[in-house]
């Protein structure tokens, strides 16, 4: 239940600040998307299961109280072969009667049921693990929107400055028209650019509200188009392995390990005190042969070795399974440290390719801005400045997007690391 607490008030601290900034950011839809998935509420399902079965084991040291009854007949009863003068030695009946209740109180028992209530904790836990595993695959899910809204945005940014480029060239080259150095069509394919460029923003920002939809889904929050969504801090990724997954293996290993105890705890000798009292007839004297009140208690030792038939080949079952969780996280680990090659490996070329993108943008803002002051002049045409402008949009929005996914290519790597 601490968890569970711990998760919703996590979510409330991130809510607020959105809220009230209307800025959004990746940690935040984290906390708010865990808070709402459904799979959450399993949580508190398997705590009260956990605690009912807890509360059952419990119950094992308490003493037991049994009722019992019988009628029976018999055909021989015991009977003293002597006879005396002057006395009348009584003869048992063929039918005799019973009912008595029994009050008994473990005594070795008290191991039995420690185990039991250690591997109810275990499998609680196991299972409470195995939902830790499904909530932190919504993380992947998350990166690929809040990242891909992201890159929108980016690239709307940039397109706003190719139209205001585009713009630019349309007032000097009606300026050029306007001194006779320029042609007329030369401003009409500058304006349908600057329409291509509108078209552009209007598919990126239907993107953005795909985008934005399917996120709202997600941290149960309605995001309107104006939402701004924080772009995240550059991280230093850490190759450490802290997956949800290994507290699985751990915890499944612990439930074998309690397993084995409660295995030999069954099969040792058990103990117990014990009060029995009833009618019947014959009672405990068995020369009296009418119904009579009787007790008697003591201690009781029983040891059922039909146990050990099969002990040996459990604990051999618990073992292979222990080797498959063994060998299941051996193979998990192997998986997991060659995709963070593979995602490292990606890391390296993004950082080189931003590192060209850098020159490629100062070239071609050099050439443009040549051709810019060219067109006051009438030296170059629109065409030209067109296929420069393009070039350096071009550049830019490679820039943009190798840093995205830089940025993302970072997150998933954390991720995949569990860090």
């Amino acid at each position: 239940m601490y968890r569970i607490l711990l998760m919703g008030l996590s979510a409330l601290i991130f809510y607020p600040a959105f809220t009230q900034t209307g800025k959004l950011s990746v940690d935040s839809c984290y906390a708010m998307a865990k808070r709402n998935y459904p799979l959450l509420k399993q949580y508190a399902l398997i705590e009260k299961s956990r605690d009912y079965s807890l509360e059952n084991a419990a119950k094992g040291t308490l003493p037991q109280l049994n009722l019992a009854g019988q009628g029976t007949y018999q055909s021989e009863v015991t009977k003293i072969p002597i006879s005396l003068p002057n006395l009348d030695i009584p003869t048992l009946s063929k039918d005799q009667y019973k009912l008595y209740a029994e009050v008994a109180q473990p005594i070795t028992d008290l191991f039995t049921v420690k185990y039991q209530k250690e591997l109810i904790k275990s499998n609680a836990e196991v299972e409470g693990q195995k939902i830790e595993v499904e909530l932190f695959k919504i993380k992947e899910r998350i990166n690929q929107l809040f990242f891909g809204i992201i890159l929108v945005d980016a690239q709307i940014q940039q397109t706003e400055l190719l139209k205001k480029d585009i713009q630019l060239g349309i007032d000097k080259t009606n300026a050029a028209i306007a001194n006779g150095t320029a042609l007329k069509s030369s401003v009409n394919a500058l304006k349908a650019e600057l329409l291509k460029a509108n078209q552009r923003i209007i598919e990126l920002k239907a993107a953005r509200k795909g985008y934005l939809d399917m996120l709202s889904l997600f941290i149960h929050q309605q995001l309107d188009d104006n939402v701004v969504l924080e772009k995240p801090a550059v991280l230093t990724v850490s190759s450490t392995i802290n997956r949800p997954e290994l507290k699985l293996y751990s915890a499944q290993q612990r439930t074998f390990e309690v397993q084995h105890k409660l295995i030999t705890a069954r099969n040792l000798p058990r103990a117990s005190l014990f009060l029995q009292g009833g009618y019947g007839k014959p009672a405990l004297n068995v020369l009296n042969n009418a119904f009579d009140l009787y007790y008697i208690g003591g201690l009781r030792l029983n040891w059922n070795l039909s146990g050990y038939y099969t002990a040996k080949n459990e604990r051999k079952i618990l073992s292979i399974n222990q080797d498959i969780i063994g060998l299941q996280q051996e193979t998990f680990l192997f998986n997991t440290n060659l995709n963070l090659k593979q995602q490292n490996a990606e890391l390296s070329k993004l950082q080189e390719l931003i590192a060209s993108d850098s020159e490629i943008i100062q070239l071609r803002e050099s050439i443009k801005n040549t051709a810019k002051n060219q067109l006051d002049f009438g030296t170059v045409t629109s065409n030209d400045y067109i296929t420069y402008l393009n070039a350096e949009d071009q550049a830019k929005q490679g820039l943009l997007l190798h840093q995205i996914q830089l940025l993302l290519a970072q997150y998933i790597y954390q991720t995949t690391s569990g860090n």
